[in-house]
């Protein structure tokens, strides 16, 4: 079977992705696939920065701002959908460009990753969620390593969601979640990908680049749309946006306004930082650096094999 050419634009928060995404986009007739989890959802814009109309320069663009908030949406719906997508720009002659900065949905869909159909258990759920509580997630790591230690070595304990995923999936199958991805990377991938991924050598320009965007996200109504998810249960994927749960110590009245935008910066360095260990891991990831290179033109001839275009 003839594989998909595929285009894939990753990288840390506010490296410049969606803008390169576009480029590509109008210099090689394609269409973007967003590839973020938090850009999935209606009515948290700011948050997530999605593109504007303007920003988009015309170019359709797929799979953002299409769920409502409080609504699930797994690694699997978006492998799936987003298949569906890539398949449907190519039948019409378009290339197919991936953009976005949520590694496990990127790894998941290039590398080809089916998963077994689970509906969700809410109250399974709530269980492992009130245990983490209690235990706090360095310790429910550790108790996972006991039943799925390849899991439980790639996770951090700030990622509580993916440790209590791991603990649902084993709880409602009888399989780790390790073994259901090995089980799962038989089938293989239907894309033939050109990865791209966005830096910085100097890692405090993308830190600078990180605080201006918090700064006019704040000017675009940052606190006034962080007040509309406030009511949101904490397991809901729209509630885990960055941007909107420190915020929300401030409208609680917990911290101060000022407080709540220094700790929303720097979770979001740390957010970058998290994003760029997990891309490093992949070897097949062609670099950029865009405080020394020209990105388009970098990227560019990486996908014409270096040749000058």
């Amino acid at each position: 079977m003839q594989k998909i050419p595929l285009i894939a634009v990753v990288g840390p928060t506010a490296s410049g992705k969606t803008g390169l995404g576009i480029m590509l986009a109008e210099k090689l007739n394609g269409e973007i696939v967003s590839a973020d989890s938090m850009q999935i959802y209606k009515g948290i814009s700011v948050a997530s920065a999605a593109p504007t109309e303007t920003e988009k320069c015309g170019i359709p663009h797929h799979l953002i701002e299409f769920l409502d908030l409080g609504e699930t949406f797994s690694v699997a719906d978006y492998v799936n959908q987003a298949g569906e997508k890539i398949n449907e720009i190519y039948s019409r002659g378009k290339q197919p460009i991936l953009v976005g900065g949520t590694g496990l949905y990127v790894n998941s869909l290039i590398e080809g990753i089916t998963f077994a159909d689970a509906d969700t258990d809410f109250q399974l759920r709530q269980e492992i969620e009130k245990e983490m509580q209690c235990l706090g997630a360095e310790k429910m790591l550790e108790k996972l390593a006991e039943f799925d230690p390849q899991t439980a070595q790639k996770l951090h304990p700030n990622n509580k969601r993916r440790i209590i995923r791991a603990y649902e999936i084993y709880r409602s199958t009888g399989i780790t979640f390790s073994k259901q991805n090995e089980m799962s990377r038989v089938t293989p991938s239907p894309y033939n990908t050109t990865l791209i991924g966005i830096t910085f050598k100097n890692r405090d320009a993308l830190y600078e680049r990180i605080n201006k965007r918090v700064d006019i996200m704040l000017e675009n109504g940052l606190l006034c749309e962080a007040a509309t998810t406030l009511d949101l249960t904490k397991g809901s994927g729209a509630a885990q946006a960055i941007g909107h749960k420190e915020l929300h110590k401030y409208l609680r009245g917990e911290i101060s306004l000022e407080e709540a935008v220094e700790l929303l910066k720097r979770e979001t360095r740390r957010y970058a930082k998290r994003q760029l260990t997990w891309f490093r891991r992949n070897e097949n990831i062609n670099w950029i650096y865009a405080d020394t290179e020209d990105v388009f033109s970098r990227a560019m001839q990486i996908i014409y094999g270096g040749a000058d275009v």
